[in-house]
């Protein structure tokens, strides 16, 4: 039961614009000038007002002052002006327009400049440049944060008591972790500065208010200026006298002596404001936005970064390749003899193959595997062979992969013959630190996750054999996937592993500096085989990235080895150009090469991180807010329906009592030394029934196991029919289960504000903690999710006994928007538009739940689903 969102008051805005003071209207004007001017490419205005450190000397003292008016783009622009007016606006009124101008053109902005200066180019020795208003926001923010500690030391949370001083430095923390590129010196500066000011430490700067009294009179400022506010008008801020009497007939007892009123008891009575309620609905949408523009932003050059080599180790491309000559013969014949097994069965492939990697001199191996999903029988036999390393121990091993069918079931006879061709080529040297596994699978998924999980011991004896053979802890994995019988173009490197986990972002990069780099090989990805580096190009890479990354899927035998922390590729060849087979094992040999470098495991790079292009990336601490955004305006609406769930009923005055009002019970309110009067019916406790909301949420997150079994346990030729008969169901479930709950208990408007609060808790809380370990699974269900936010009762809805009333447009509007967005449809949706087989697609899921730990269904079933479901039976007819 989410909030209809209120309607703008538009006169109320126009009202607020046109009574702001002059000085305040002097400096949006100011900003507006600037940011048009900004806007032609002939003059560049932010480099000559930015306050640039190494800049600054006595012809360009200007950027003292006119640093906080400029601004990089009309967002930077916009969200300062939005925080600043409101602050500059008060302070105007308490302070007068002259001693406005005065200090903010004077030291509140010089101070700030000066501190900042001192610390970056004295300390420092940086020249980072910073502009904008959010100086003087936080300077502003400083003076509120004195005055509030004035007038009330502390706010209590739990039992600690917290200086409320401290207020504009968690803002100030905030900003800096949230907003990307902002200057913690300089912010810091400004919360000092606007400290010292509201401890009275500047007051000497300031001019006289003699002074300014004859300038005001002499020039008739008051008289000629509009908007103009005199140092006799001013306000004395917020934080006034509460009156007293002396009649005790007044106040119904003797009379008090009032201290200053704090913030405390106002809040006391500003939770029972019914405009309060009317902020949420807005600062979710809020989130959403930005969250999405936040993501569409990540291409651009200011927030992401060219790949490095973070482990010096590896020394990529620095070796020189021998791979090529005489082993273009041994490649020729031992593709002819692959093409020969070709219709074989798997015994007598890996049987054969077997052979091969013992006629070079190498131990070998053949495990067999067998499983079932969705009704399809997943049957093999793995062949794998062991060089130990002339210099090594035996503890650490590297592993090269070659499928013998690829994940489009092509025969993938180069690659095979290619990693039987090295394996005989690294027999020869002598260089090797680590051993080295070649390990021939009969497919691309089960063959993989079959021989990883028995090389762990945590394969099940009766679906896959124990390994003969082992070696030392996995370092790193290259799987070869060339299925062309003709020269390549280029190399596709896949890197997507199972439930959206990553290699680390080191290896990726290994490989692409050789390929590009060392061999003159083009690189693409997210199957972007023209790549031209266009903003358009790079979010298309980056969205499809995330969609790979958000179904989990094995997307190649690579992807079996990365829930072992075992970071593994694929390099795939494409298209038809003049590289051959050798270059490849050139390729693949320089890789070995760095990994046989490795003195520990990866871990310097990154683990996380969105690729938009094959030499630019997006680490986590960038693109993980958009997904937290997302999240968090379900957890936003959540509060605010628990605030809604713990208010009184209104109750509606008879007609005997409409010409008679009645004067409300005041309660005097005494916290921590402050008095205020309080409505005694601002300070009233609803009771709140948690039980049945509770009780529903759990049931209906526990339901969500019955389709999970369902889809995992039913045959590929019945998935797509059963999908269709689970998207019909949905249509009529949530009026059932409303009918049923109804017969059984009252479903008062109560009850369904605390059922839909704990619902959208439970899902902003996962949505958030899933956004840490795949992010683009967090951040799609969140999109998909959000009108769950805005259906349900009003927040101004009576919150009592009665049933709930809802308009009839907004309770089918309500439906149909989220029967369009149900989890059957959407999967339905998904499969129309990209043109893949549902009953294929949901058998791949199967598949990986049975066998790889796909968990990406229990996520849409257990969580996705059951929200879904609570939000379509609120709205439901059965209501």
């Amino acid at each position: 039961m989410a909030p209809t969102l209120p309607s703008l008051d538009v006169r109320r805005l126009r009202s607020y614009i046109f009574r702001l003071p002059l000085f305040t209207r002097i400096v949006l004007a100011f900003v507006i000038v600037f940011w048009v001017l900004e806007l032609q490419k002939v003059w560049n205005v932010v480099r000559w007002g930015a306050l640039i450190p190494k800049e600054i000397s006595f012809g360009t003292m200007y950027r003292l002052n006119t640093y906080p008016l400029i601004h990089r783009n009309f967002l930077h622009a916009f969200l300062n002006t939005l925080a600043l007016v409101p602050l500059l606006e008060r302070f105007e009124a308490e302070h007068g327009t002259l001693l406005s101008g005065a200090m903010f053109a004077g030291p509140l902005s010089t101070l700030p400049a000066a501190i900042y200066l001192l610390i970056e180019r004295g300390i420092l020795r940086q020249n980072t440049a910073i502009l904008g208003e959010s100086i003087w926001v936080f300077v502003l923010l400083g003076v509120e944060g004195i005055k509030a500690y004035k007038a009330n030391p502390y706010f209590v949370i739990s039992t600690y008591r917290i200086p409320t001083w401290t207020t504009p430095l968690v803002i100030l923390l905030f900003t800096t972790a949230l907003i990307p590129n902002t200057s913690l010196i300089g912010h810091l500066g400004s919360v000092g500065v606007g400290y010292m000011y509201g401890l009275g430490y500047l007051k000497i700067l300031a001019p006289p208010e003699k002074v300014l009294r004859w300038i005001e009179g002499k020039l008739n400022l008051l008289g000629r200026l509009p908007h103009y506010v005199s140092i006799d008008q001013k306000t004395y801020g917020r934080y006034g006298v509460l009156p007293t009497t002396s009649n005790p007939s007044a106040a119904g007892e003797s009379s008090v002596q009032m201290p200053y009123i704090g913030s405390t008891p106002t809040i006391l009575a500003l939770r029972r404001d019914p405009r309060l309620l009317k902020v949420p609905p807005y600062l979710s949408i809020f989130c959403i936005v930005i969250g999405i523009v936040w993501l569409f932003l990540l291409p651009l050059n200011q927030y992401s970064r060219h790949t490095y080599i973070s482990e010096n180790a590896l020394l990529p491309g620095q070796v020189h390749t021998y791979f090529g000559g005489s082993e273009q013969n041994v490649f020729n014949a031992y593709k002819r003899e692959v093409q020969a097994l070709t219709g074989r069965n798997p015994q007598e492939i890996a049987a054969n193959l077997s052979n091969i990697f013992r006629s070079v001199g190498l131990k070998a191996a053949t495990q067999k595997y067998h499983y079932e999903a969705a009704g399809n029988l997943h049957r093999g036999e793995n062949a794998y062979a062991v060089l130990h390393a002339p210099r090594g121990d035996a503890t650490e091993a590297i592993v090269l992969v070659a499928a013998w069918r690829n994940m489009n079931g092509e025969l993938n006879q180069s690659g095979v013959a290619l990693a039987l061709t090295l394996a005989r080529y690294f027999k020869r040297w002598s260089l090797w630190s680590k051993d080295i596994i070649i390990l021939i699978t009969f497919d691309s998924k089960a063959g993989p996750q079959a021989w990883v999980d028995a090389y762990h011991d945590e394969h099940s004896p009766d679906s896959a054999d124990s390994l003969q053979l082992k070696s030392g802890a996995l370092q790193g994995v290259v799987v070869v996937d060339n299925a062309l019988d003709h020269r390549f173009e280029s190399l596709h490197i896949v890197y997507d592993g199972i439930n959206g986990q990553l290699p680390n972002l080191d290896l990726f990069n290994t490989a692409v500096a050789i390929a590009s780099g060392q061999m003159g090989i083009g690189v693409s990805l997210q199957r972007m085989w023209k790549h031209d580096d266009t903003y358009r190009e790079r979010l298309q890479t980056m969205l499809r990235g995330m969609v790979s990354q958000g179904l989990g899927h094995a997307s190649g035998p690579h992807s079996s080895f990365i829930p072992y922390h075992v970071d593994a590729i694929t390099l795939q060849a494409v298209g038809h150009g003049w590289q051959d087979e050798m270059a490849m094992g050139r390729c693949v040999e320089s890789t070995f090469r760095s990994l046989n470098n490795l003195l520990e495991h990866f871990h310097q790079s990154f683990f996380f991180y969105l690729l938009m292009q094959a030499n630019r990336f997006v680490s986590i601490g960038t693109y993980l807010p958009s997904a937290m955004l997302v999240a968090v305006n379900f957890n936003i609406m959540a509060i605010a329906l628990w605030i809604q769930s713990g208010r009184p009923p209104k109750h509606k005055a008879g007609s005997a009592t409409i010409n008679k009002p009645k004067e409300p019970e005041i309660e005097v309110v005494h916290k921590e030394g402050m008095v205020a009067f309080v409505p005694k019916a601002d300070m009233a406790v609803v009771e709140r029934q948690l039980f049945l909301p509770v009780a529903l949420v759990v049931f209906f997150h526990f339901l969500g196991a019955l389709p999970l079994y369902v889809f995992n346990n039913t045959r590929q030729e019945a998935l797509a029919q059963t999908l269709l008969l689970f998207a019909y169901a949905n249509v009529v479930l949530p009026t059932v289960l409303a009918i049923l709950i109804s017969s059984f208990t009252t479903l008062s408007s109560h009850r369904l504000i605390l059922l839909q609060c704990f619902s959208l808790l439970l899902l902003g809380m996962f949505l958030a903690t899933l956004a840490t370990l795949n992010f683009s699974l967090a951040f799609l269900i969140g999109l998909l999710s959000a009108p769950l936010s805005f259906v349900g009762l009003a927040m101004s809805a009576d919150n009592g006994d009665a049933p709930p009333k809802l308009s009839t447009p907004r309770k089918i509007v309500s439906n149909v928007v989220l029967h369009l967005l149900s989890p059957p449809v959407v999967v339905l949706a998904i499969c129309r538009i990209f043109g893949v087989d549902a009953g294929a697609m949901l058998a791949e899921a199967a598949f990986g739940w049975k066998v790889s730990g796909l968990w990406t269904q229990v996520v849409v079933c257990c969580v996705w689903w059951p929200a879904w479901l609570v939000g379509a039976v609120i709205v439901s007819p059965g209501l």
